[in-house]
């Protein structure tokens, strides 16, 4: 475990009749509260008008009691909890995103990363457009609005910006009279659809969100696909499918989703158990306990106990009160999070030979710290395994990850990293297994792996490359 973040969570919910539906959509972003906890915001459309409250925080910080009031009823709303991948974290840049247009108001939540943003961003401002965020969110909000001018309906709108949009996207959009829900014809995000009684339709990251708030799961909306939902029922556009093979990310799988989701037909719950498993077959250790790191460790691990017959036990308590983006104001206690956020059941561990299972060595900075904890409560020998191959490229399609160089696995060997964390061994999972973890085939992303991109390499894609600097009186993109 590592400082590896999530992306983001989208969620949309159409009613036939006007309803109060901010509150469901905070159930229903609290279900998605792992996913982003940077920034939170919903979305309420009232027959054309949209009222949106967005903030910097934890949607149970940002949604105060009047704050969900003051959204009123409507039949569409859109919501959003981020961590920002491009962009920085600031309130400006806090989704869904509202816009006036020519015809009429929209709100937009996007997942994901565009690899062309930056082309697309020089385009727009070239013809006049004026930014307001720093996030690839807004070039396509504009490229939408721009497709919307000469098109006959958003959702031919929507179809004719995915011809330009490159890379990783889920989007949930209200126009002033639909809900429109789209992925990206490679699939790199979930997306899925549920229903409610009395025609009520959403579409959620992760089918958890589904269950907080009592919908059906229906399905997962396939890559490239476009569902559009207003008051003459449900359409889809599947003209954008099949362009690409599927590749949603791994990571998905192993880290970013709930366990009780289930991702493209398959459960994140039963792929990480098999991580799990792969990883006893091929990483094997004599031992007397099996732990898991809090919270995807945990599956893994127990999947490595039930393949080895090695006995599982709870390892450490997790703070439940302190959040995957806890920041500290110094760094002395910036140094002692892990301790803050985790404290090891001493006896689990004194004394005995300990399998350690985790999701990901990104810096090992982490990793470090949670081994020497292990030390001082006694553990004999600690053998660490990892559910996820190393990290050794940049992720261009929402992930965290834009700074190779600093990836541990990229400069160290296997075992010059053991010793680096202090484990006594160290074993990842094979790459070349990452795709047997979900239940049935499905195309996967391992490029932060093994360096396979599906699209092409983007020409700007640091973090911050739409933050703007003053040079000379002179602003530079």
């Amino acid at each position: 475990m590592g400082v590896l973040h999530e992306e983001c969570g989208v969620f949309g919910i159409y009613s036939p009749k006007r309803t109060q539906l901010a509150d469901l959509a905070y159930c229903a972003l609290s279900a998605l509260q792992h996913r982003g906890q940077e920034s939170a915001g919903i979305a309420v459309n009232d027959d054309g008008v949209i009222t949106s409250v967005r903030d910097v925080g934890l949607v149970s910080e940002v949604f105060t009691t009047d704050r969900l009031k003051s959204l009123g009823e409507g039949n569409i709303a859109v919501g959003h909890v981020r961590y920002s991948t491009t962009g920085s974290d600031s309130r400006r840049n806090a989704q869904p995103l509202r816009i006036n247009h020519y015809k009429g108001q929209l709100a937009l939540a996007h997942n994901g990363n565009l690899t062309n943003a930056h082309i697309l961003r020089r385009e727009l401002e070239s013809m006049g457009s004026i930014f307001h965020s720093t996030t690839d969110t807004e070039v396509i909000a504009y490229i939408i609005v721009q497709e919307r001018l000469r098109a006959r309906s958003i959702e031919d709108a929507v179809a004719a910006a995915m011809d330009r949009l490159d890379g990783a996207y889920s989007l949930v959009l209200s126009s002033p009279s639909k809900l429109i829900a789209a992925r990206d014809p490679h699939g790199f995000r979930p997306l899925c659809m549920g229903a409610m009684p009395d025609g009520v339709t959403v579409f959620a990251s992760e089918s958890c969100a589904l269950d907080a708030i009592g919908a059906e799961f229906i399905r997962d909306l396939l890559p490239g696909e476009i569902i559009t939902v207003g008051e003459d029922g449900i359409a889809v556009d599947t003209s954008h499918c099949g362009r690409f093979p599927q590749t949603l990310c791994a990571f998905e799988y192993i880290y970013f989703a709930r366990p009780d989701s289930v991702m493209d037909g398959c459960s994140v719950h039963t792929a990480r158990q098999r991580a799990g498993r792969i990883l006893a077959r091929e990483h094997p250790a004599e031992a007397d306990v099996i732990i898991g790191v809090p919270d995807s460790g945990l599956d893994a691990a127990i999947g490595y106990a039930r393949e080895s017959g090695i006995p599982y036990g709870l390892g450490f308590v997790k703070n439940k009160y302190i959040g995957r983006t806890f920041i500290a104001p110094e760094q002395a206690m910036r140094e002692r999070n892990v301790s803050i956020k985790l404290n090891p059941i001493r006896a689990t561990v004194e004394g005995k030979r300990v399998v350690l299972i985790d999701d990901s060595i990104v810096r090992g900075t982490t990793s470090r710290r949670i081994v020497s904890l292990l030390r001082k409560a006694g553990a004999r020998e600690i053998h660490m395994r990892i559910s996820a191959p190393p990290f050794i490229s940049a992720c261009y399609y929402g992930t965290d990850i834009d700074s190779p160089e600093t990836l541990i696995a990229n400069r160290h060997s296997v075992e010059e990293i053991a010793a680096l964390i202090g484990v006594d061994s160290l074993g990842y999972l094979p790459v070349e297994r990452v795709r047997n973890l979900p239940e049935h085939t499905c195309g996967l992303c391992t490029a932060c792996f093994d360096r396979n991109y599906p699209t092409a390499i983007p020409e700007k894609a640091a973090k911050g490359r739409f933050e703007y600097k003053i040079h000379a009186n002179r602003e530079e993109l």
